[in-house]
């Protein structure tokens, strides 16, 4: 009867619970990446030590999602995309332990089993797309994609706020306890209603084949790990402090913020397909669609917006928290058209048979990018300042742009 039902779902419908997953799974990543940060800053934890409990997190998404798209071509995308929700499960429950007992080793761990589940749910969710539509519909692949994109980011930002409510309300446990079952509900049902054999391919690659040997997907690649490098370089560890530590806001301020800012950056993601059809930045090529040249224009004027802030902020004696908040939410609607834009490209690139193989080496490199970000975040703000971080992110971003040339049309 389960394969009936899942034969009869049409392709919105499983695009539908695909989205549900991953929706659920960005609610509660959301929030547990708030609850840390401001749990263990009110425990005395310093910004790098705070960034220290992110790095297996990271490295641990760079290797999921380099082995984790050759895994979905022998398991499906269903089962690697549930595999993803029932560890983080397991993670959010290894944190319910005594303060006593959270040793940055041991939340280090938990976090890293938290990487594992984001990527496996992200990879399988993203690449589930590009199997549910045919390859000449690329206009309708990138409003999906947009759409997903942008309202997981949207999610996240009220994962975010409800972090930090959480964390007010039930104690940093008593949080971790909710979202856990929580998930275990989206799990048991979404779980047996998508594909089974989604992604999966008819001749098995072989391991040597989880690296891309297309140069758009490498070049991609490489420009992503400049572009998410360069947002969390600031935006991780070194604003939530600097807005708690520095601006003096309460947790529920801080959250509330950061959960306002995600869910705009979500928004715009939505809306990217207007933009770029709309903009003089993009081009459209002969399907529709931006291109390589949207690409480098987009990120080319993303690195302006942190030079301007920190001009400003020279010119005015210094980054004071109206300079800070405008320039973010001009720097999160910019940014968010860049990731709806590269996450299009990927799947535009990406190869029809084993599509999970591209996007998990793709995602493999916006890991990286996000690891090196954090190390930076903590450790250039606990040096120096935010206005470091900034000028940090802005040489990032301009690398991204001269990768970005290389992309195809992007001259």
């Amino acid at each position: 009867m389960s394969n009936l039902v899942k034969k009869m779902l049409s392709p919105w419908q499983q695009y539908l619970l695909v989205t549900l997953s991953y929706w659920s799974f960005t609610l509660t990543d959301g929030a547990l990446r708030m609850l840390v940060v401001l749990h263990f800053s009110s425990l005395g934890y310093s910004p790098f030590a705070i960034a220290m409990l992110f790095i297996l997190y990271e490295v641990c998404g760079v290797v999921t999602n380099l082995l984790g798209g050759w895994l979905a071509t022998h398991l499906g995308l269903n089962r690697t995309m549930h595999a993803g929700l029932l560890i983080q499960i397991v993670a959010l429950v290894m944190l319910t332990v005594p303060d006593e007992y959270l040793t940055v080793v041991y939340v280090m761990f938990a976090q890293a089993l938290s990487g594992i589940a984001k990527d496996l749910n992200k990879m399988s969710a993203k690449s589930a797309i590009k199997t549910l539509l045919p390859q000449e519909q690329q206009g309708r692949l990138y409003r999906w994609v947009a759409l997903l994109t942008g309202s997981k980011n949207a999610l996240k930002g009220i994962g975010f706020f409800m972090g930090a409510l959480f964390l007010q309300t039930f104690g940093f446990s008593g949080s971790l306890i909710v979202m856990a079952g929580a998930l275990i509900l989206v799990l048991m049902f979404t779980a047996g209603l998508v594909s089974g054999d989604l992604g999966q391919m008819k001749v098995k690659p072989k391991f040597r084949e989880i690296f891309s040997n297309s140069d758009s997907v490498n070049v991609l690649s490489a420009a992503r790990l400049f572009l998410f490098g360069a947002r969390d370089i600031w935006f991780v560890v070194a604003l939530p402090v600097y807005l708690q530590m520095v601006l003096d806001w309460k947790h529920t301020e801080v959250g509330t913020f950061m959960a306002v800012w995600v869910i705009g950056y979500g928004m715009v993601q939505v809306c990217a397909p207007m933009i770029t059809d709309r903009s003089k930045i993009s081009e459209r090529s002969a399907a529709g669609v931006p291109g390589g040249k949207a690409a480098f224009g987009w990120v080319l004027a993303l690195s302006v917006i942190p030079l301007c802030m920190l001009l400003i902020a020279q010119q005015s004696g210094g980054l004071s928290g109206e300079i800070l908040i405008s320039g973010l939410l001009v720097f999160g609607a910019v940014f968010a058209v860049n990731s709806s834009l590269h996450s299009y490209l990927i799947l535009k690139y990406a190869r029809a048979e084993g599509v999970s193989l591209d996007v998990g080496f793709y995602y493999m490199s916006n890991a990286a990018g996000r690891l090196f970000g954090t190390v930076l975040s903590g450790a250039v703000y606990q040096l120096w300042d935010l206005e470091a971080c900034l000028l940090v992110s802005a040489v990032s971003l301009i690398i991204a742009a001269g990768i970005s040339l290389k992309l195809p049309g992007g001259r």
